[in-house]
């Protein structure tokens, strides 16, 4: 269930039916500050909404508050093992702490830190890791970690109520996916406040997006989590940022900046889809708006299976079109394909939105999609089998779909690529 209570972190609400929030952490000492910086511009650019900085030292703290003062998103001091640092960090004018109770020293060093961020106002994160449970609860997370976790966090959430401390929000994290996935749902049934996701230590950026985008997404689709931080193994924040931002967009919980739609590829390509989807998601980069735009590497299942997205290609060996709205805009030789999309998008800006058909060169890109439909049709595309299905509904039959003959397996060599002798020169 959705958090009821709400914190706000500097000017950023989290909780209580706000909008979920991106998070990171910087991969730099805060004590260089410069890099520190740099680093926070290019996540903020990216989209991060809050910023986490260890403060292990005290010229980390040092530096922290001048930090502080530049920086274009709230700033949260993440503490371990020591809380002066933490009351240190508080001084300097952090927009939060992160504390772990399990390791700062017990309920008298934690209630210092309480008794200062009440007087300062400032907002906690109480965190819960599976790798530093305090020592009562070492046996129980051998014979339950999902139990010893939940347990612990409330254990935690009870000591800061005792404190008359309700300024915080609380995190479960765990290396494995099905234990973080069952202790946040389990804690959300138990409190109120707001939660903060994610999949600690998760890995490479392929393996640790997707454990991340399963564990997270898996709970925030069942409406748990206001705000989430992937947590990779690479110097470069904003690419966490950015996986944040996919899941969130993917499970249309926020908007930001374009959705990529692509076909997976078949028998029928001509082109060398692969590094035309990579150049266009590249140039998506640079636009803010949300834009849908699709790429189908041919002009048999397009444009239908994309008619939705706002802007799409739909490529051939030779020749490819170029589509609006569900509608052909124009006919354009294959290697032009990626520039001429962006010149019809750039145009579609400067008219707010707008898109202007040519009708002749409209009519021209329809009729080149029928004659490719017609050379290829015999394949049993998804949208022909609907059509079919339609149909026989219609006349009231039941729709099984053709009998296909039996096809004997073919061996692919993996080492041979499928698109061998299917390219094109782009220059």
């Amino acid at each position: 269930m959705a958090s009821k209570k709400q914190i706000w972190v500097r000017n950023v609400p989290i909780g209580g039916g706000a909008p979920v929030v991106v998070q990171s952490m910087t991969k730099t000492e805060t004590a260089n500050k410069q890099a520190t910086i740099d680093q926070i511009n290019r996540m903020a650019e990216a989209g991060c909404e809050i910023v986490r900085c260890a403060v292990p030292r005290d010229e980390d703290v040092v530096a922290l508050k001048e930090i502080l003062q530049v920086s274009p998103i709230p700033i949260i001091a993440d503490i371990h093992f020591n809380h002066t640092l933490a009351l240190k960090a508080i001084d300097a004018g952090a927009d939060a702490i992160r504390l772990n109770p399990g390791n700062i020293g017990g309920p008298d060093k934690v209630a210092e830190v309480v008794a200062r961020a009440k007087e300062k106002g400032t907002p906690m994160r109480i965190g819960v890791n599976s790798g530093s449970l305090p020592k009562h609860l070492h046996a129980l997370e051998k014979e339950n970690s999902v139990e010893a976790l939940v347990t612990a966090a409330t254990e935690f959430v009870a000591l800061m109520e005792s404190l008359d401390f309700d300024n915080f929000k609380v995190s479960i994290k765990s290396t494995n996916v099905p234990n973080t996935i069952a202790s946040n749902r389990l804690l959300s049934e138990k409190i109120d406040y707001p939660l903060h996701l994610g999949i600690t230590e998760a890995g490479t950026k392929w393996s640790g997006s997707l454990k991340s985008s399963v564990g997270l997404g898996t709970l925030l689709a069942d409406g748990i989590g206001d705000t989430i931080r992937i947590s990779l193994s690479t110097f470069h924040a904003e690419e966490e940022v950015k996986v944040a931002w996919e899941i969130l967009k993917a499970l249309q919980l926020r908007e930001k900046g374009p959705v990529l739609i692509a076909c997976p590829t078949c028998g029928r390509l001509q082109f060398d889809m692969d590094t035309v989807v990579q150049e266009i998601e590249t140039r998506l980069e640079a636009y803010d708006e949300p834009i849908e735009v699709a790429v189908l590497g041919c002009a048999v299942n397009g444009i239908g299976e994309a008619a939705a997205a706002d802007f799409g290609i739909a490529g051939a060996k030779n020749e490819g079109v170029i589509f609006a709205q569900g509608k052909a805009l124009r006919k354009v030789p294959t290697p032009q394909l990626v520039d001429e999309l962006f010149v019809e998008i750039d145009k579609s800006r400067a008219m707010g939105g707008k898109v202007e058909f040519d009708e002749a060169q409209s009519a021209e890109g329809m009729e080149f999609i029928r004659k490719i439909e017609e050379e290829n049709a015999g394949d049993l595309t998804p949208e022909k089998l609907a059509a079919l299905e339609a149909e026989k509904a219609r006349e009231g039959e039941d729709f099984t779909g053709p009998e296909l003959p039996m096809v004997k397996p073919v061996v692919i060599d993996e080492a041979a690529s499928p698109q061998a002798g299917r390219r094109f020169a782009r220059n």
